[in-house]
C-alpha cells in the first residue's frame, strides 16, 4: 500500500486546491497516470501517480486547499499494508525506506527525532537559598536561623467577615444590581480574542459557565442570534433584488490570492507614472485585413493585438529602458537582452499573465501563433508556472470590454505595461488647410504605465509615441 502526498508542483509553492479527481476509488491506475488536478496560486497542474495498482482511497475531497506534504491518495500496489510506525528508539524507525516522488526522494520518516526534554532538576542548594531569602522577611525568625529549623507557630484568633450566611430554608439574598454591573467579564484570553475578531462585546453575552464564566458556546449562541436578527429584514428585501446580487463570501485563494499580493506589491513598491495617446489606426486595420487574406495566416487568429505586440517589440529597441528591472539588493538596473512579452489574459480563474519568450526576434506569423497559444492555454487553465515568470514587458487588452483605456498596474519586476483600448469608428480630422475635413476613422487609445525609477517622462513619451507612430502608419516599421 502506497500513500501519495501533495508535492510541490514548482516555484516553491506551499499549498494547492484539489480541483478535480480524475480517478475513483476502485479504479486501476498505471505509473504516471494523471489522477488529480490541483490549482496553485499560479496555474492548474495535473499530478501523475508514481505507482501502479488500485485506488484504495481518496483522502482529500474536491474543493479543499491543503498544504504541500498532505496525503492525497492511497494506492494498493500489492505490497501489503503500509508498515506501522516503529517504536521510538528502535533501529527500524531510523532506517525506514525512502519513497520516490515527483521531485526526487521524499524525506526519511523518523530520520529526525525530537530530543527528549531534560527533566527539570531542582537544585537543592538553590532551594535552600530561596527559603533563606524568603524567611529573611519573616519577623518571627532570626536572620541567623538555620535553613532546616522550623519556624514557631503562633495562634491567630478567627474573625467573622462578609455577609451572614442564610439560615436553613431561607433563600440566599440576591446580589445587588450595582454589584453585578461592577463585576468584570469572566472569560479566558483565547475566547476574548475570538470575540474581538467577531466584533462581539462580551459584556452583552450571558455566561453559562461556573460563576458566570463565558464559554465558547455562549459566544456562538450570541453570534447565531445576531446573524438571525440581521438576516430577517434582508430576506424580505432580497425578494426585490436581482438574483446576481445576493450577499455571499468567497475564500481568497489560488490565482485571486496571488494576483492580489502581486498588485499590492507592485503598486506600493514601484512608483507608477502613466501617459495616454489617442490615434487613428485605420491603416493598421486595413493592413490587418490584407494579412488575414494571406494563405500562411489562414490557420491562425489575427487580431489588432498582433500588430500592437509587434509595434511594442520594435519600439523597445529604441527605448530599452522600458525593458528593464530594478534590482534593489544589488542597487542596479537590469537591462534585459531579450523581450519576454507578457499578455494579460482574463480567465475564469482570474487574471493571468503568461509571456512569450524572445518575442522581439519572432516574425509576424510566428508571433501570431505564439499569441494564440498562450491566450488559449490561459483560458483553458493549462498555463504552466514557468510561463508566468520571467516576463520583461506586458500588454493588457481592455478593448474587447468596450473600454477606451485605463491606468494599468505594472506586473511586478517589469518597467512598463501598455493598455490597448477598444478600436471604434469615430469622427477624425484629416487633411490640412483647405483640404481639412472630418471623416469617420478607426480610432483607439493607448495608455502606458512605467516604473518612474527606471524611466523618466521623456523616455516613456518617446516609447509611447513610437508605438503610436507604427500603428498609425505601419510603413514606419521599416525605419525601426
Amino acid at each position: 500500500m502506497k500513500t501519495f502526498n501533495l508535492t510541490d508542483p514548482g516555484e516553491g509553492l506551499t499549498e494547492a486546491e484539489i480541483v478535480r479527481w480524475l480517478v475513483a476509488e476502485g479504479d486501476e491506475v498505471k505509473i504516471n497516470d494523471i489522477v488529480v488536478e490541483v490549482e496553485t496560486s499560479k496555474s492548474l497542474v495535473e499530478l501523475p501517480i508514481p505507482w501502479a495498482g488500485r485506488v484504495d482511497a481518496l483522502l482529500v475531497p474536491e474543493g479543499e486547499t491543503v498544504d504541500v506534504g498532505t496525503p492525497l491518495i492511497r494506492i494498493d500496489d500489492g505490497s501489503g499494508p503500509e508498515p506501522a510506525a516503529a517504536p521510538a528508539g528502535t533501529t527500524e524507525s531510523v532506517e525506514q525506506k525512502r519513497e520516490p516522488n515527483l521531485v526526487g526522494y521524499g524525506p526519511t520518516e523518523g530520520a529526525t527525532k525530537r530530543r527528549a526534554r531534560r527533566t527539570r532538576e531542582v537544585d537543592e542548594g538553590a532551594a535552600k537559598a530561596h527559603d533563606q531569602v524568603e524567611d529573611s522577611f519573616d519577623g518571627q525568625r532570626s536572620a541567623s536561623r538555620p535553613v532546616d529549623e522550623p519556624a514557631p507557630l503562633h495562634a491567630v484568633r478567627a474573625q467573622a467577615s462578609g455577609e451572614p450566611l442564610p439560615r436553613p430554608g431561607q433563600p440566599a439574598a440576591q446580589q445587588h444590581p450595582s454589584v453585578v454591573a461592577a463585576n468584570k467579564v469572566l472569560a479566558k484570553p483565547p475566547l476574548r480574542k475570538f470575540a474581538k475578531e467577531q466584533g462581539v462585546d462580551l459584556s452583552e453575552v450571558t455566561g453559562t459557565g461556573p460563576g458566570g464564566v463565558i464559554r465558547r458556546v455562549d459566544v456562538d449562541a450570541y453570534l447565531e442570534a445576531r446573524t438571525a436578527a440581521a438576516s430577517a429584514p434582508a430576506s424580505s428585501a432580497s425578494q426585490h433584488r436581482h438574483p446576481g446580487l445576493e450577499a455571499k463570501r468567497e475564500p481568497i485563494k489560488g490565482v485571486r490570492k496571488a494576483t492580489a499580493a502581486a498588485m499590492v506589491s507592485s503598486a506600493f513598491t514601484a512608483p507608477h507614472a502613466s501617459e495616454w495617446v489617442t490615434l487613428d489606426v485605420t491603416e493598421s486595420m486595413e493592413l490587418l485585413e490584407r494579412i488575414r487574406r494571406r494563405r500562411e495566416f489562414r490557420e491562425v487568429k489575427v487580431s489588432p493585438l498582433l500588430l500592437v505586440a509587434k509595434a511594442v517589440c520594435l519600439a523597445l529597441r529604441r527605448t530599452p529602458e522600458m525593458n528593464t528591472s530594478w534590482d534593489e539588493d544589488a542597487q542596479e538596473i537590469v537591462f534585459h537582452g531579450h523581450v519576454n512579452l507578457g499578455i494579460a489574459a482574463a480567465t475564469p480563474r482570474g487574471l493571468l499573465v503568461p509571456n512569450i519568450p524572445d518575442a522581439a526576434n519572432m516574425e509576424l506569423l510566428e508571433l501570431a501563433y505564439a499569441l494564440n497559444e498562450v491566450t488559449e492555454r490561459a483560458k483553458q487553465g493549462r498555463t504552466q508556472p514557468s510561463e508566468l515568470s520571467g516576463g520583461t514587458f506586458t500588454i493588457t487588452n481592455v478593448g474587447p470590454f468596450g473600454i477606451d483605456s485605463g491606468t494599468p498596474i505594472l506586473n511586478p519586476g517589469e518597467a512598463g505595461i501598455l493598455a490597448l483600448g477598444q478600436i471604434a469608428r469615430r469622427p477624425w480630422v484629416v487633411g490640412e488647410g483647405a483640404d481639412e475635413k472630418i471623416v469617420p476613422r478607426w480610432v483607439t487609445t493607448l495608455a502606458i504605465s512605467f516604473d518612474h525609477r527606471l524611466m523618466d517622462g521623456e523616455g516613456g513619451s518617446l516609447f509611447l509615441a513610437d508605438v503610436a507612430r507604427i500603428l498609425g502608419d505601419p510603413g514606419q516599421a521599416l525605419l525601426f
